[in-house]
């Protein structure tokens, strides 16, 4: 590693702008990060995939669980590119799985959890460390930096969840409304009959598909939080300067001081007239200092700043310290509850005490969402903005909807019968009435709320809640053949508009609206 050759510039930053510093070097090699990162992941999980057909859940769970061992191969290549060795395509994925074999199983198993993983990996990979060299090593590091490397993993987990979910939404959002219509994600999550093994598929594939844009960039981010902490411990950034100024050295500059040095000795020394300084001289002898005045000097410089630095320790301790007092008592507590607490009393329980705070604070707010989900019909008592049913506002009713007029005085007094007269010579007026008097008594007897710019698939949601089966049934039907015959001209079949015209005098009987 040649400093010289770095490809940023080498000086102490602050650690949010080290992870920015992380996210533009993923930038300028994010096609050979996303590329690498696609053809080692994406194979294994649609192995994963092919395997555990049956188990979606534990396919990207175990897919999630190895991420470790996927995030060496970005490190690799960071650390060739950082210093001026870009490696290939080829180059990178022929090291990979050379950089698998230091300490795998930890990094699978109890370090798996380890919130600063993305800043310590470089200490195994890279500085090839293990065992006690490894512990000191990362006692060192984590004196500082360790706050924004745990709030890196934190930030990662939420938006690894948001894209997830983002793709998700996106995906039924580019659904075509014909499909769309009787397919919402409750029908999904509440359907029993059918197998929707194949949509949580699906989401796992979007997950692995956040992860090659995600992944590379918070690797980066923890690489360049590990640069920044050794440019603050070993001064690299002081380094770079000496071997600047050692390089406009030049050798007329060198020929100089050689000859300055030649010279020196044929000049008169103006030291010779000095009168040689011993241990017995007068000016020596003649001092009043003692050893005890300057022991006593020292120790005052010695008490006062800054060499003096007093400092205030919080622990739990039983009693009176056995320096300060000696009770009967002390011998009756066990050593092993002393020895808990001299262990959580150290700073390296640090980690386990935020992640303790980060899964309480989530329970809270898991369980207040959770109470509101819960009493929601209870709070909408207090919190709705809908009039009660006796203060219902007087609001004008739309008198058109789709282009349809949805007066009832423009209807016929039997729709079945007016709409079976029209079906031979014009049916496409015929589905036009029968839908607009569905539309219209919806409007008039159910009170339904509709708006000129409601869809039909709207429409269909608030039938779904007045929780009528029956009036649900014929509406979805009525709608689906109307939309067929609106948007692309085909005509029901013979038996459909017969069994539209009965279904309407089941639900209607003979007359319209009156």
């Amino acid at each position: 590693m040649r400093l010289s050759d770095a490809s940023v510039v080498i000086r102490p930053r602050p650690t949010w702008e080290a992870m920015d510093l992380g996210v533009l070097l993923s930038q300028r090699h994010r096609r050979l990060l996303m590329t690498s990162w696609a053809i080692v992941t994406l194979p294994f999980f649609a192995l994963l995939t092919w395997l555990l057909w049956e188990s979606p859940s534990v396919a990207v769970f175990i897919f999630w669980w190895l991420k470790p061992a996927f995030e060496r191969l970005p490190l690799y290549i960071l650390s060739k590119a950082m210093f001026g060795e870009t490696p290939t395509l080829k180059q990178a994925l022929v090291q990979w799985p050379r950089l698998l074999k230091p300490q795998l199983l930890a990094s699978l198993t109890w370090r798996r959890f380890s919130m600063s993983r993305s800043f310590l990996l470089p200490v195994v990979q890279l500085e090839g460390l293990s065992g006690e060299a490894r512990q000191q090593r990362m006692q060192v590091l984590l004196q500082r930096d360790a706050g924004a490397a745990r709030w890196l993993t934190l930030i990662g987990v939420h938006l690894e969840t948001a894209l997830w979910i983002g793709l998700m939404v996106l995906f039924y959002l580019l659904l075509p409304q014909e499909v769309a219509l009787d397919w919402s994600w409750q029908s999904l999550m509440t359907a029993a009959t059918q197998d929707w093994r194949w949509l949580e598929h699906l989401t796992n594939v979007f997950y692995a598909l956040v992860l090659v844009v995600w992944e590379p960039i918070y690797v980066a981010c923890g690489f360049s939080l590990y640069l920044n902490r050794r440019t603050v411990l070993e001064a690299w950034d002081i380094e770079l300067v000496f071997r600047r100024m050692r390089q406009r050295l030049n050798s007329t500059t060198i020929a100089l001081l050689l000859a300055a040095i030649l010279l020196l000795p044929s000049t008169p020394s103006v030291w010779a007239a000095e009168p040689v300084i011993t241990p017995d001289s007068p000016r020596l002898l003649e001092q009043p200092l003692t050893s005890q005045a300057s022991r006593d000097s020292i120790k005052a410089i010695l008490d006062q700043p800054p060499f003096s630095n007093k400092e205030t320790v919080t622990r739990y301790r039983f009693g009176e310290d056995k320096a300060t007092a000696q009770t009967p008592d002390d011998d009756k507590i066990p050593q092993w509850l002393k020895a808990l607490f001299e262990l959580f009393d150290s700073q390296r329980f640090g980690a386990v005490a935020t992640l303790i705070e980060v899964l309480l604070w989530s329970t809270v707010i898991g369980a207040i969402g959770l109470l509101i989900w819960r009493y929601r019909d209870w709070l909408q008592t207090f919190v709705s903005r809908r009039p009660g049913p006796g203060k219902k506002a007087s609001r004008p009713m739309p008198q058109q909807a789709f282009g349809l007029d949805l007066n009832r005085e423009t209807l016929p007094a039997d729709i079945a019968a007016s709409a079976e007269s029209l079906w031979q010579t014009h049916p496409r007026e015929a589905l036009g009435l029968l839908y607009r008097a569905l539309l219209s008594h919806l409007l008039h007897d159910f009170d339904l709320t509709l708006k000129a710019a409601d869809t039909e698939g709207q429409v269909l949601e608030r039938v779904e809640q007045l929780q009528q089966p029956a009036l649900l049934a014929f509406s979805r039907n009525l709608t689906g053949h109307w939309q067929n015959m609106a948007y692309g001209h085909r005509l029901p079949p013979a038996h459909s508009q017969q069994e539209l015209c009965n279904g309407w005098r089941a639900l209607f009987g003979p007359g319209a609206a009156h």
